[in-house]
């Protein structure tokens, strides 16, 4: 199985679950196990559904700014935050760290290790490798290569992370001006087109003029030929008499 489609199966097994819980501690707790789970990396979908209003402002809210952590922020976002989120579980701490690094890979496509050394809280290179192979190409989340000589990890893949609210806009932007440029360049390549099969007409027509215009001076000097043959015959038929008078 592959890791979209497992993580669509994931995604609609949280939300039949999230939007069946029958309280506030029951859906918090659907919430710990989702951000919990090793193979689940996208909250919006949970985040989205309409039951999660039910926290805001109860004793369980914090755990609705614990999904929103989790849907668009980094482990430096939770220890900024710390003293009002839950405390994460070792497989949540795990988690959020990966979701760090998808963001990092997200906007460069190299990353130096001293940079991920300090995100995520490590304090060595191998501790760094032995957890960008274990815990993120392992899983799929990222491709790329570890170049230890230049101390960075070339980034060659990586799965994209839930939208924040303000990311829309700026996608919709960037789709809408795709859009507009594939359309022109549409527009060029069929006015190309029409050039070329113009040129393509021009050329078919020039080509049957000359070809006309061979065959016509080819009929000329067939016909200049017939006509100078009986010309040089009474000529010289002409000289043959002379001479006899001569």
């Amino acid at each position: 199985m592959d890791i979209e489609q497992k993580q669509s199966e994931l995604i609609d097994h949280f939300v039949k679950r999230a939007s069946a819980a029958s309280d506030a501690a029951a859906l918090s707790s659907v919430l710990v196990e989702a951000t919990s789970h090793p193979s689940l990396f996208a909250f919006s979908e949970i985040l989205a559904l309409p039951n999660l209003l039910q926290l805001e402002a109860t004793e369980n809210s914090a755990y609705l700014d614990m999904l929103r952590l989790f849907a668009h922020g980094t482990w430096n976002d939770y220890k900024s935050n710390a003293d009002r989120l839950p405390q994460l579980i070792p497989d949540q701490i795990l988690k959020l760290k990966q979701l760090t690094v998808l963001t990092l890979a997200e906007t460069y496509k190299v990353l130096p290790y001293d940079q991920l050394m300090q995100e995520l809280d490590v304090t060595n290179v191998r501790e760094l490798e032995d957890f960008l192979i274990n815990e993120c190409m392992y899983a799929g989340i990222v491709r790329g290569k570890l170049d230890q000589l230049r101390r960075c990890f070339e980034v060659q893949f990586a799965a994209g992370r839930d939208l924040r609210p303000d990311q829309l806009g700026n996608m919709i932007q960037t789709l809408s001006n795709w859009l507009s440029t594939s359309e022109n360049m549409l527009v060029s390549i069929q006015e190309k087109i029409k050039w070329a099969d113009a040129m393509s007409e021009i050329d078919k027509k020039h080509r049957k003029d000359v070809e006309e215009k061979v065959e016509e001076v080819k009929k000329s000097i067939f016909k200049l030929h017939t006509v100078s043959r009986p010309t040089s015959t009474s000529e010289g038929m002409r000289r043959s008499a002379l001479n006899l008078v001569e």
